[in-house]
């Protein structure tokens, strides 16, 4: 847009506002308690940062403390905001009416002119130079609708406007204005400013650079001294610019250049744009510019105020904005925004690419309710998910709470409610929006055979789980025996399932992530038509989709089929006699390597990382590596990352197994059930064994002298 000498007219980004569900529900208290059917404006206050990302503008904020909760804490509210570098605080005044039809009707010409005209007042009588704030004060109108909790708000922006407008000589990143000396210095002066608890907030000041290229930031009102220091030295006007664009500074400038024009009768205006990434000012961001000034006829005449414009725009139409919290004052709608909190802190710089919505629809299925599984319960739900089902049989016995978190003494009482029960319960305490679900039931393991009367309840169970694997989406195994893991493992395996294991000793643990399975894509056992069954098979192998190797499961690196390890115990071998601090070492890992699984491109068929190694990611993705397995020891506080590729010899998750499970189903998992070598005949396991026990080591009982030809085996 070109003005009339030829140069561009400076336009401005416009403000844009962002309202907490605070102030609503602060508001509405206020509404209902305090104001009554008193409409008069209410004093409130504001607060905006300096921009801090290339991508992103900084609003102007209100938050629940915007809002005075009685008359006498009005006051406080300076002092509570003054010297915080995030929140600069802005003067504000809130019109709230009682009928959404005088919201309507209210003069928005006349309110926005009367803010105006406060503004004007104090250009002229000098506050702003003492308090710069109020150069940008804002204007609220709003109904609350206090039945269907909903409510309707405009803000506006006053600005007073320059006729004719200004023209803009030159605007560049201020990294290309100052010399490297300069440079340096205006960002030490800069930090210097913004860590200073009296200036932090300040929102408009003086750059001043002398002829020794050394920069210091004054007030506004240093700035007679400040022009006679001396000939050589550079003066600009600087602003807390929330905008973000390269091309346009934010709107704060307008009234800025008002109030130079005004007040010293300036005709070029040279300002600085300051920005800032990582909490320091960043030149390359912040622009310095050059506006030329015609001071508008009865400007010099104060009592003529000048016009003004400043109603936000919503979505480009001069409309007001509505907001619905019908859903969010209930308990449980509030207790989600809190929880989300720190998960949405972590999206604005330590985490951009965390996707919320991945992990609250993520449905969990834990099997276990022990101590793992009521830490692993509670860390998922830190993290965001909201899905979660326990499968446990047992009951929650005396020697549990104090290890395992979400049981209490009540849930022992009268015989122990079931633990997949009671955690569930604990888990609505905790968090009443969870969606979890308990399932009582026992999982069939290979070692334990069942008798013919009972076949057709283990039968049931094997389907039951099936189905509830099937279910979710995401596995984690959790049991405290070697055998209870071997049934999931399979169908994890043949559904390419995410899996995680965690498992524990006395003063050691392993948590792995399962590789995909050995199809090279996931299928539907339910749904594959009978002649396609052998195109599958030919599938079954050793690589994952891509065609590397494919990581290993729980059961990858033993040479024997899990049997049973219940039968035959002593008291200190039935009981998962561990370390207090072991499990939640365990149940931390395992979930953050979940969450680290989900956010890699490659998901489940991610190569397995190592520490330090060639191909580790922590460079490229944002949690870091993603290691297969974990393995970790308290006695000597260590911990080591390991990969650990599938074995054709696996009694859960080879080719041959899968196989067979999907020919047979459900006779196969009763044969492994019941007869303890049948795994190992079926994958080579026993053969393998045979060879090895015939294997005879020849020994040189030769007598040469040279026992450089020794061999110690």
């Amino acid at each position: 847009m070109e003005g009339g000498n030829g140069k561009s007219i400076l336009q401005f980004a416009p403000f844009q506002s962002s309202v907490d569900e605070g102030f609503w529900h602060r508001l509405s208290s206020l509404k209902l308690n305090k104001f009554g059917v008193d409409d008069s404006p209410v004093p409130i206050t504001g607060f905006y940062a300096p921009c801090s990302q290339s991508q992103v503008s900084n609003h102007l904020t209100l938050l629940a403390e915007s809002l005075p909760s009685d008359s006498s804490e009005e006051s406080s509210l300076l002092a509570v905001s003054r010297g915080n570098r995030n929140r600069c605080f802005v003067p504000g005044i809130i019109y709230n009416t009682n009928t959404v039809e005088g919201f309507h009707a209210l003069d928005k010409q006349g309110l926005l002119k009367a803010e105006a005209q406060k503004i004007w007042e104090d250009i002229c009588s000098g506050k702003a130079l003492e308090d710069s704030s109020v150069l940008s004060r804002f204007l609220l109108i709003s109904f609350a609708d206090l039945k269907k909790w909903s409510f309707h708000y405009w803000f506006a922006f006053p600005a007073l406007v320059l006729d004719p407008p200004a023209t803009l000589v030159n605007l560049r990143p201020a990294s290309q204005c100052f010399s490297s000396e300069e440079a340096e210095s205006v960002s030490a002066a800069f930090n210097e400013w913004r860590n200073s608890s009296l200036t932090a907030d300040v929102p408009f000041f003086l750059v001043h650079i002398d002829s020794n290229s050394h920069a210091t930031i004054k007030h506004l009102k240093d700035w007679e001294t400040s022009q006679s220091a001396d000939d050589g030295h550079k003066l600009l006007f600087g602003f807390y610019d929330p905008c973000h664009l390269p091309n346009h500074p934010g709107w704060p400038l307008r009234n800025l250049l008002a109030f130079v024009c005004s007040r010293w009768d300036l005709k070029s205006v040279h300002f600085l744009c300051y920005r800032e990434s990582r909490g320091f000012a960043d030149l390359g961001l912040s622009l310095v510019g050059e506006a030329m000034i015609t001071i508008p006829p009865g400007w010099r005449n104060h009592g003529h105020v000048p016009n003004a414009v400043g109603w936000e725009l919503n979505k480009g139409r001069r409309v007001p904005r509505i907001i619905s919290l019908a859903k969010s004052m209930d308990p449980t709608r509030l207790a989600i925004s809190a929880a989300d909190l720190n998960l949405k802190l972590m999206r604005w710089r330590a985490l951009p690419s965390l996707n919320l919505h991945s992990l609250s629809s993520l449905k969990c299925l834990l099997l276990g309710a022990g101590t793992l599984g009521c830490q692993v319960a509670r860390t998922l739900m830190a993290w965001g998910v909201r899905n979660i089902t326990l499968v446990d049989n047992g009951r929650v016995a005396m020697s549990n709470p104090l290890r395992q978190s979400l049981y209490t003494l009540d849930d022992c009482l009268n015989g122990g409610e079931y633990k997949a029960t009671a955690a569930v319960n604990s888990l609505k305490r905790i968090f009443p929006a969870v969606e979890a679900e308990g399932v009582i039931m026992a999982i069939p393991m290979p070692g334990h055979p069942v008798p013919s009367q009972e076949e057709q309840s283990v039968l049931d169970d094997c389907r039951r789980l099936h189905d509830l694997i099937d279910s979710h989406d995401v596995v984690l195994l959790l049991t405290d025996t070697r055998e209870s893991r071997w049934l999931p493992s399979l169908l994890c395996a043949n559904t390419n399932k995410i899996t995680i294991t965690a498992a524990l000793g006395f003063d050691s643990f392993l948590v792995m992530r399962h590789g995909a399975g050995p199809c090279s894509s996931s299928h539907d056992s339910k749904t594959e038509a009978e002649n396609s069954l052998s195109a599958d098979m030919s599938n079954l192998g050793l690589t994952d989709g891509d065609g590397g190797k494919r990581l290993g499961c729980y059961f990858c690196n033993d040479v024997v089929a899990p049997i049973d390890s219940t039968s035959n115990r002593t008291l200190d071998q039935q009981c998962t006699v561990t370390r207090p601090g072991l499990a939640p070492i365990a149940s931390a890992l395992a979930v953050e390597l979940l969450v680290g699984i989900l956010h890699h491109p490659h998901g489940i068929f991610a190569e397995g990382e190592v520490v330090n190694s060639s191909n580790s990611g922590s460079s490229e993705q944002p949690l870091g590596i993603l290691p297969h397995q974990i393995r970790g020891s308290l006695a000597q506080f260590s911990q080591m990352t390991l990969v650990g590729h599938s074995s054709d010899s696996c009694t859960a998750c080879c080719g041959t197994v899968v196989s067979e499970y999907r020919k047979r189903g459900m006779e196969f998992i009763l044969q492994a059930i019941n007869y303890p070598t049948y795994l190992e005949d079926l994958t080579g396991l026993t053969e393998l064994m045979k060879s090895a026990s015939k294997f005879e080591l020849e020994w040189d009982d030769g007598t040469d002298e040279d026992d450089d030809d020794l061999v110690e085996v």
